[in-house]
């Protein structure tokens, strides 16, 4: 195999990078598009089973919104900062995909929060059914967005870098 030294040494870390060996990229609006979907296809068909309408349209939007934000967000970072963090791209998957599913969480409980807040500060004797959702609706996008993101990216990171001392595993 046609292998190369580059001479980024990304975070200390000399990685080989395989020559034309044809490995998938991350191609972040593919991944958002995923991370939209998979939530809002699955909310929709559970409110379709139970019939209920807030479900369909919590499906759509705050479900599969908040996936949406979160996964962009997230494959920005991870695509533009999360190569030079050796632990990130060096780590067991499942180890650093379970640490971003709780950081993804966090971020939805935080997201929660301020948009309640928020709302409320707008309009503040004006209670809107869906404010109820976003309790249980923006961690639980947040989780699956940031697993979604992150398995994803670290198998084309696992594709597309190689890293010294890797091969003796």
């Amino acid at each position: 195999m046609n292998r190369m030294e580059s001479a980024d040494k990304r975070g200390g870390a000399p990685y080989s990078a395989s020559a034309g060996s044809g490995a998938s990229h991350f191609v972040l609006w593919r991944e958002v598009v995923m991370a939209y979907a998979s939530p809002a296809v699955m909310a929709g068909i559970g409110g379709l089973v139970t019939a209920d309408k807030g479900l369909q349209i919590a499906a759509l939007t705050t479900i599969g919104g908040a996936s949406a934000l979160i996964a962009w967000m997230l494959g920005l970072w991870l695509r533009s900062a999360g190569g030079r963090n050796r632990w990130i791209a060096s780590a067991n998957r499942v180890v650093v995909t379970g640490a971003f599913a709780l950081g993804g969480a966090a971020l939805g409980l935080l997201a929660a929060w301020a948009t309640i807040y928020l709302f409320g500060i707008v309009r503040p004797f004006d209670h809107a059914a869906w404010l109820d959702r976003v309790w249980f609706d923006f961690p639980l996008s947040g989780t699956i967005a940031s697993t979604i993101i992150t398995w994803r990216w670290r198998l084309a990171v696992r594709k597309k870098f190689s890293f010294k001392g890797e091969e003796r595993k």
